[in-house]
């Protein structure tokens, strides 16, 4: 169940998801949010990269893989980082807006602030 203040505004009117399915993508990605998610950094306007325990790995891209299918305009890439793993959310700069939603749900899911880069 989503938190109060939390809204769906990150998805966008690109999405090829039905719509029907697009509140159980949402809690798929909360609770990978909430599990592995350690640390955001906006690095750029069109870029975040999360830092995850490089235990859920397979989930991350699993979600990123289906993600992709549906709003092919993220490109997601992913990088070792010591015992943790750097997934990193890329937009082109016609959908900064859908980044800035998907940054500020991740910050209100976990509760915290989030690192910024050169934004």
């Amino acid at each position: 169940m989503a938190k109060p203040g939390i809204t769906d505004d990150w998805v966008s009117a690109a999405c090829t998801l039905p719509t029907v399915e697009q509140p159980l993508r949402l809690a798929e990605f909360d609770a990978f949010f909430r599990a592995a998610v350690r640390q955001s950094i906006r690095t750029s306007t069109t870029r975040l990269d999360l830092v995850i325990l490089g235990e859920f790995e397979a989930t991350a891209r699993d979600l990123a893989a289906r993600e992709s299918s549906c709003c092919s305009f993220f490109c997601f890439d992913f990088h070792p980082a010591a015992d943790d793993l750097v997934m990193s959310i890329g937009v082109p700069k016609d959908h900064v807006d859908v980044l800035d939603a998907l940054h500020a749900r991740i910050s209100t899911v976990l509760g915290v602030q989030t690192v910024h880069g050169d934004v």
